[in-house]
Formats: structure tokens, C-alpha cells, sequence
């Protein structure tokens, strides 16, 4: 495997289609025209760029911050999900067996790391031990069929961390879990090394749809293009109502928080461990990290804002009591970090997708807890409807494939990939805690898909998200990143 620094990425060049100023008058600054306009930069949107710059069709990707993964793909629990508890029959069970089987099929090419995990499904009351026999109807259903119950002893002799007082459990062997930030940043600079487009603070202003395509106003300028598709999340439905003057859904936020212990606390267990889920929600997990910590999570707080994944002292100590109830030795380990997602959820369960035919408009909402492994399946689905609706592209017969870094802490023996600190000529060590490298920094600033702000930046670094916290490295990332980004970080100079 070739580190991404080392790749020679040959960007494939498409030719840009005729403006003709007639038709676009009073448009004075066209930024792109285009095929498809995707708009949201998180893990959907980034997929879904990926797959028809795959399929040879020009794309933009807009997102109205400056980097991806802004909204709610930043935090989530990084489960690459087998589908076994998805609703029988529906499209999400469909987009999560797809995406599943896709990222295995292409992680190794991109560079992605897998770990081998498993997942228990824990019962601690008569209650939800009951409802076993329902989840293993329903994984059968759903064409899981190697999950298998486990008595007290079975579960205690595969964790043997795991508190005493558990009844039983399901395995379910193939859960793993994966980066969540390392993958969309693969599909969008994929999207990008093959001729795609990714614009960033480019908020979408207003519309119109006339002649077969679409002129969308953002505040960089204008975007033709002939197809649409909103994969805008948190803002999906707002952003129907305003271009296409309603929105079949309502986004009703709900935050998860997270509770991250130190590093110590990955020998404790090796399975994510799922609680019985309720008609509301999947529950607390606790689960394994690829960057060897262990963390908990989520909760399910309802909420009307949008932006406000703020934490709090009483939620997390709450998160942080299940935890060592569930693992008492959990109670000796220090926490590192704490963090909260926004899931965009719906007045209804099931994905809310929607296609408006007549003016070349897709709109993906309500992708919730398992948008992360539906990416790839979504994309599928999302090109299909294209093909229905009479797109005709020309597949790409040798796609780019570019490496994204490996920033996973276990090596997988199936696919042995080192750090960039084991490889000669990193410069130095400027992140102690998460050990990331000059190199690693300047590559991510310099790349195709380079890091718009410094939490894109940590995001593909890891940098600062150690037990320090950023104590020690932040004047030395100051430097690196001065005149990077619109929001420079500060150097703080202490005086003894």
C-alpha cells in the first residue's frame, strides 16, 4: 500500500461544459456547470458525490461550512452495521446491507481501516432478555443469519470484564467498527481525483428551475446543473421549503452524547456492546474505538436546535454510571474526552426520501443512526433514481483511487497498514498523545480535499484528541496552520 503523502494522485480532468452567457444572463459568476449538484458535505452527501463521479457524470458537492463533516456525520459511533435490527422490507435495510458489503469490497483500495469487533446484545433484566427471541427472528428476516444466543456463561467467558449481574446475550459477529471521519473524506476526494468539484461556504440562497436545469444561488455564486440532490441533514427540510416551496418532512433534532475513557480502557472488552432496543431508540452503547479508546454512547435528547451540541455535566455522568455498571473496571480508567452529535430524525422512524421528477430534485432525509454504513448503499439507490429518471452517463473504465492516511491504533492482520510516525521522514512527532506527524499535518493542508478548518483538521489528523486535549500541541499547530485557515488558531506564550 502506497501512503497517501507518497501517491502521485493524477487527477482525472473533465472537460467543462459551454456556458452560454444568453442563457445565464444576470448570472455573472457561474461557478460550475454541471450534472449533478449534491448539497450537504456529510457522509451521505460524500458518498453520493463518489458514486456518480464513479459513473462518470460531472458533480459539485456544496456545503456551507468549510470543510465536511460539519453537521451530523462529526459525531456518531463509528458501527459499521449488518442490518440485523433494521425494519423488515424497508429501504434502510436495503441501503445498510448494500453500504456494508461495499465498504468491505473497497476499504482495503482506499485505504480504510476495519475492526474486528462483534457485537453482543446484552440483557440485564428478565425484560429485555424476552426479547431475544424477536431479535433473532428478526436478523433471520433480514438475512443475518450467523447471530447466535449466548448464555450468562458464554458472554462472561467471551468479556470477562463485563459485569456479573448480565443474563445472556445475542452475538452478532459481524458488527465492526470503522473510522467515521476517514471514509467520507475517501469518498469525496475519490469524487474529486476523478473529476468532481467540492465548494465549500457555498450556502445555498435560492433556486429557479427552467429549461431542464437548475441555477442555484449560493454565496460564493451560481451552480448550473441539469440534477439536484439534497443531502443537506440537519437542514434538509428547510432547504426543500425554500427551493421547492415544501418539504415533505419535518427534521426534529435529537443530540447524543459521548463519554471517551483513555486508551487503558481498550483492554477491558472487545465487542461493542448494544443494549436491548426500545421502540424510541437503539439505546447506550458501549464500544470499542479504531483509535483504541473506549467509548459510551449516545443519548436520545430531544431538542429544538439545530446547532447546539453542547454537553452537559449531568448526562455524562449519567452515560459515564452505565458504563462502569456495565464494566466495573471502567470505574479506575480516566475519561479523555466528551462529545455530542445532532441526528437528524423525523416525525417518523424510516428513511424520508423524495423525488421530485419533473424538476430533476432528490431530496435524503430522516438518515439517522445508520447513515454512516448507508452511505454507500444510499449512493446506489440515489443512482438508480437518476437512471429512472433518464440521466445516461458513461461509466469511468479506470477510476483514480486514492489513499486516505490510516489513523487506526489496532493493525489489522488481514490488511497491515503502519502509522506515518513507523515510516522515515515524518519530521517530528508534533501530536504526542495521538502521535501524529509534521508530515501527517502538512499532508492534510496540501491534500485534494484539504482539511477548510482546524476541526477538519483534527478530524483527519487526530491531532489535540488525546488525554491532553490540545495542552501541549496547540502552539505548534499554530504555526503549521498560520495563514490556513479563516479562523486561525491562537498561540498562547506562557512567562514563568
Amino acid at each position: 500500500m502506497i501512503p497517501f503523502r507518497q501517491m502521485n494522485i493524477q487527477l482525472r480532468q473533465k472537460k467543462s461544459k459551454a456556458y452560454d452567457a444568453e442563457t445565464d444572463r444576470g448570472f455573472n459568476s457561474l461557478l460550475a456547470n454541471v450534472d449533478i449538484a449534491v448539497i450537504g458535505g456529510g457522509v451521505v452527501g460524500c458518498a453520493v458525490a463518489r458514486r456518480v463521479a464513479l459513473a462518470g457524470a460531472s458533480v459539485v458537492l456544496l456545503e456551507k461550512a468549510s470543510d465536511i463533516l460539519s453537521g451530523a456525520s462529526k459525531g456518531n459511533s463509528a458501527i459499521l452495521h449488518t442490518g440485523f435490527d433494521a425494519p423488515e422490507g424497508s429501504l434502510e435495510l436495503e441501503c445498510v446491507r448494500k453500504g456494508y458489503d461495499e465498504y468491505l469490497k473497497i476499504r482495503k483500495s482506499l485505504n480504510l481501516p476495519l475492526l474486528k469487533t462483534g457485537a453482543l446484545v446484552a440483557a440485564w433484566t428478565v425484560e429485555e432478555e424476552e426479547k431475544f427471541a424477536g431479535i433473532l427472528e428478526k436478523a433471520r428476516n433480514n438475512g443475518i443469519k450467523d447471530l447466535r444466543l449466548l448464555s450468562q456463561s458464554e458472554a462472561l467467558n467471551l468479556e470477562p470484564n463485563l459485569s456479573g449481574t448480565i443474563r445472556a446475550a445475542v452475538l452478532v459477529p459481524r458488527e465492526f467498527v470503522i473510522d467515521p471521519w476517514s471514509a467520507p473524506l475517501a469518498y469525496l476526494t475519490q469524487a474529486v481525483a476523478n473529476g468532481g468539484q467540492a465548494i465549500f461556504n457555498a450556502e445555498i440562497t435560492g433556486g429557479e428551475f427552467s429549461a431542464n436545469h437548475w441555477l442555484l444561488q449560493t454565496k460564493r455564486g451560481t451552480i448550473k446543473a441539469k440534477y439536484v440532490i439534497n443531502c443537506a441533514g440537519l437542514y434538509g427540510d428547510h432547504l426543500d421549503d425554500a427551493i421547492l416551496g415544501k418539504s415533505e418532512f419535518t427534521i426534529k433534532p435529537r443530540k447524543g452524547q459521548f463519554v471517551v475513557f483513555d486508551k487503558a480502557a481498550s483492554s477491558l472488552i472487545r465487542s461493542i456492546i448494544l443494549p436491548v432496543p426500545t421502540e424510541r431508540t437503539k439505546g447506550i452503547v458501549i464500544f470499542p474505538t479504531i483509535f483504541g479508546n473506549l467509548a459510551v454512547g449516545p443519548t436520545a435528547e430531544e431538542q429544538e436546535s439545530r446547532t447546539d451540541a453542547s454537553v452537559d455535566k449531568t448526562n455524562l455522568e449519567a452515560l459515564h454510571a452505565q458504563a462502569v455498571k456495565k464494566i466495573p473496571a471502567l470505574a479506575n480508567v480516566p475519561v479523555t474526552a466528551t462529545y455530542a452529535g445532532i441526528r437528524p430524525a423525523t416525525e417518523k422512524k424510516e428513511y424520508r426520501i423524495f423525488k421530485d421528477f419533473d424538476r430533476n430534485w432528490i431530496t435524503l432525509g430522516g438518515i439517522r443512526s445508520t447513515g454512516l454504513t448507508a452511505a454507500l448503499g444510499l449512493a446506489r439507490h440515489v443512482y438508480n433514481l437518476l437512471e429512472k429518471q433518464g440521466a445516461e452517463f458513461e461509466s469511468l473504465d479506470n477510476p483514480v483511487v486514492p489513499c486516505v492516511p490510516n489513523l487506526a491504533e489496532y493493525s489489522d492482520p488481514d490488511f497491515p497498514v503502519p502509522r506515518d510516525w513507523q515510516i522515515p521522514g515524518y519530521g517530528e512527532i508534533v501530536c504526542h498523545c495521538e502521535m501524529v506527524t509534521q508530515r501527517e499535518i502538512c499532508s492534510a493542508l496540501e491534500s485534494i480535499v484539504p482539511a477548510g478548518n482546524f476541526d477538519g483538521l483534527k478530524r483527519r489528523t487526530r491531532a489535540t484528541m488525546g488525554r491532553c486535549q490540545g495542552f501541549y500541541c496547540s502552539a505548534r499547530l499554530a504555526e503549521l496552520t498560520a495563514g490556513k485557515f479563516a479562523e486561525p488558531l491562537a498561540i498562547v506564550t506562557c512567562h514563568g
